[in-house]
């Protein structure tokens, strides 16, 4: 039986374009989107599509870390950074707008934008099918498909009123491309204060270069200017299995062994420290 066209994605077919002839429409036929040259990507049975066709991605969530994401963030422990997302978000928003939030994870943020905005509707873009598992549930005008943030976007010009960047990758010149020049671009990054006391104690946790904000700058500056920065800072308490999971939804996932986190003194509380801009473009 073919795979129906999820409602939230039917929403997209106008602004997709395939990955293969980067100009031609897609359209639904069997439980895929086919363009008019005949190129094929197929929808799965949990409703995100396959975009990312012939490439294996080399980064993204795996399965473990794309559940230890879900569980964490379920917890809350993180509502103040959605809640300032979906602030800036609605400061630019028309009232049907279109989110497109790249290196998406579980939809986490996503969701969170369109709860602020009853008529928009959204495209969740990850490497990470184990996520995008998660991305299509999050929230009913949330559509999800797979994509790497370093190749030109499967969208059309012009098409998106604001951009989400969230703790990912980044592409300004794609940003810049696919959204309107009314649109806005959010991006999302930590401080070096940004669970400080964790990394202290686990040294093996990927550390927060001190250049990174420099060198964001330094490449949205040709394309974007900021027009607003909330700094979202707040202590919080984490219980042991938290702490599992907060580590274990991060690249330093991939770094530790199983010993580092269970034979240290680890923090009942951390500091959670971001910085959130929205960007105008140029």
């Amino acid at each position: 039986m073919p795979i129906l066209l999820p409602p939230a994605l039917e929403l997209f077919l106008d602004l997709l374009r395939c990955p293969t002839c980067r100009t031609r429409r897609l359209d639904h036929g069997r439980g895929s989107l086919r363009c008019p040259a005949g190129h094929t990507f197929d929808i799965s049975r949990h409703g995100y599509v396959s975009l990312l066709t012939g490439t294996r991605a080399t980064s993204g969530d795996d399965a473990a870390m794309a559940q230890a994401r879900d569980r964490f963030l379920s917890t809350g422990k993180y509502m103040p950074i959605r809640q300032a997302v979906a602030r800036l978000a609605a400061d630019s928003m028309p009232e049907q707008g279109t989110v497109v939030d790249v290196g998406c994870g579980t939809g986490y943020y996503l969701a969170g934008v369109l709860a602020q905005l009853p008529g928009a509707h959204g495209l969740g873009l990850d490497t990470s099918v184990r996520a995008l598992r998660s991305a299509v549930r999050a929230h009913e005008r949330a559509a999800a498909a797979t994509w790497d943030v370093f190749r030109p976007f499967p969208l059309a010009d012009d098409v998106a009123d604001v951009v989400l960047d969230v703790f990912a990758p980044r592409n300004p010149a794609e940003f810049h491309r696919v959204l309107r020049p009314t649109g806005r671009l959010i991006v999302v990054r930590p401080t070096g204060r940004h669970l400080a006391e964790l990394r202290g104690r686990v040294p093996a946790m990927v550390t927060i270069d001190q250049a990174k904000e420099q060198r964001l700058h330094q490449v949205l500056d040709p394309f974007f200017e900021a027009a607003i920065t909330e700094q979202v800072e707040y202590h919080t308490s984490l219980a042991r299995l938290e702490t599992f999971d907060l580590v274990g939804m991060t690249p330093s996932a991939r770094h530790l062994g199983s010993t580092d986190l269970n034979d240290r003194g680890l923090p009942e509380q951390v500091t959670v420290s971001v910085l959130a801009t929205a960007y105008q473009p140029r």
